[in-house]
């Protein structure tokens, strides 16, 4: 105890101070990442190859920059037109989250409510006939997250993308079919986000591809993305195809029209790399002035797992290492967490001719895209594979906390308590809970117990953070390790209102 005295006595005197942001601390991240490119770009190869991809084109963004990219085989066969960054691809439902985030513009701006009746904005809606009588009118937020209790429709949707306004706002007029009551479930429905496509055009007064482009993709700078087709350089756009019979099959391409905001998108590797950056740069959360079309507070709304869906016990790495995940609902995105913590937002993309996807992992600022020409093309595997041989190979590590000054503070004056546990309660440094959930003498006596087996203090270590108030750090020994964690309470000034202290190895 004496040694742990000495140690603290150097410890300066800290105070309160503003927030501070998560930061990275790999040297040379950057180089560690950029080594990893030819292991991955032979792993795009092999699965292209093996899977009948006429062609493919990635990408890799790290810290809101795309930093590699790849085009494999041809955007046309029969001309052979190779496959490149600039390639045109139709991403299909990747489209979803665009129409998601002019949702929360929207609403930003005070002229939608998520909670609001969808009927309110659409006003056909107002006679839908529900399952039962105590049912609740459909929300704006459940088109969000796919709780409409609309029955899932990817076979007929997908069909879809051309048709009007008018045949749209027709399947309400005629009385919508349900399988289920609003906010009972998750199923995945094009119509729902085709029906948001249309409020937007209703609360704005522009139709939904030209806000859009106006307020997400030219601020963006995403200047060679495109609804129709027929406006793509023919020299970029990628040709969709079928394999079929051990050949491919060209597909024909379908206009754009009312179904454009679940899956109308044309848009490049290097024209999308710039709307993930804006997802990436949503964090991490920090006092920066705010640079994009849409705050990067709504951005993280956005990413939000709001609608939990299954969790997947037997899942796997893609080097088969078991590991159980958790996926979710977002608005327009897809969520998951896998069995290290470690978080994925992005979406899937599918239509006759093209498969897609893309996934950012903000805690590590990466993400990657592909787009594939052949119908329904998986990309989610080989993109999984990608980042997790990026990860791997490359050992980069997520953001860092620091810890906020009144943790570290509380930690200085905590370590002169347990020096000397007499000490506790004039110390003004715990909550009011405190000595009714611990005993100062029991907590004296486990201290004595936990240094005898320590050995002599070594050194303390920097406070872990897990959030502005709540941390722990390691007093170091020369036989075992001491970990004390402790958690604050919401006053102002903060008290320690948990406290724990743990011999560990």
């Amino acid at each position: 105890m004496r040694k742990l005295l000495y140690a603290i006595s150097f410890l300066p005197s800290l105070a309160l101070a503003q927030y501070k942001p998560a930061t990275f601390t790999d040297a040379d991240r950057l180089k560690k990442i950029e080594a990893t490119f030819p292991v991955i770009d032979q792993l795009y190869k092999d699965y292209a190859e093996k899977n009948h991809w006429p062609g493919t084109a990635y990408g890799i963004v790290v810290d809101g920059k795309l930093v590699h990219t790849g085009g494999i085989g041809y955007t046309d066969i029969a001309k052979k037109i190779s496959v490149d960054s600039k390639s045109e691809f139709r991403i299909a439902s990747m489209t979803k989250s665009l129409t998601a985030m002019a949702i929360l513009k929207l609403r930003d701006q005070g002229k939608l409510k998520l909670d609001d009746p969808a009927y309110l904005y659409i006003p056909e809606m107002k006679g839908t006939k529900y399952l039962t009588k105590d049912a609740t009118p459909f929300t704006v937020r459940n088109l969000l997250t796919h709780t409409a209790g609309f029955p899932e429709d990817n076979p007929w949707g997908d069909r879809q993308l051309a048709v009007s306004d008018a045949e749209l706002i027709a399947i309400y007029k005629k009385g919508v079919s349900l399988s289920t009551n609003p906010g009972l479930g998750y199923e995945y429905s094009n119509l729902g986000f085709a029906t948001l496509g249309y409020i937007i055009k209703k609360v704005s007064g522009k139709t939904y591809q030209v806000y859009i482009t106006e307020n997400i993709l030219k601020p963006l700078g995403m200047l060679h993305t495109y609804w129709e087709y027929d406006r793509v350089p023919k020299d970029k756009l990628a040709h969709g195809y079928r394999w079929l019979d051990g050949q491919w099959v060209e597909q024909p391409l379908l206009h754009d029209g009312a179904y454009g905001a679940m899956g109308g998108l044309i848009t490049s590797i290097e024209d999308f790399s710039k709307y993930m950056a804006l997802h990436l740069d949503a964090w991490p959360v920090r006092n920066d002035a705010e640079t994009g079309p849409v705050k990067r507070s709504s951005v993280r709304e956005m990413q939000y797992p709001w609608d939990v869906n299954y969790l997947t016990a037997n899942a796997k790495t893609p080097t088969g290492r078991p590991c159980p995940n958790v996926t979710a609902y977002a608005y327009g995105l897809r969520w998951m967490k896998d069995c290290d913590n470690r978080i994925y937002v992005g979406h899937t993309g599918g239509l006759p001719g093209f498969g897609s996807q893309w996934n950012v992992m903000p805690d590590y600022g990466v993400g990657i895209v592909s787009f594939g020409n052949v119908t329904y093309a998986r990309a989610a595997p080989i993109n999984n594979a990608a980042l997790d041989t990026l990860l791997m190979l490359s050992g980069i590590k997520p953001r860092v906390l620091p810890p906020s000054n009144i943790l570290n503070q509380r930690k200085a004056e905590l370590l002169n308590v347990i020096a000397n546990w007499d000490t506790a309660k004039a110390s003004g440094i715990f909550a009011d809970n405190f000595f009714s959930d611990y005993f100062p003498d029991k907590l004296k006596v486990a201290a004595t117990e936990a240094f005898e087996k320590a050995g002599k203090t070594v050194s303390i270590g920097d406070v872990v953070a897990e959030n502005q108030l709540r941390g722990y750090f390691i007093i170091k020994g020369e036989k075992a390790n001491i970990r004390v964690s402790f958690t604050l309470t919401p006053e102002n000034p903060p008290l320690i209102q948990e406290y724990h202290l743990d011999v560990v190895q």
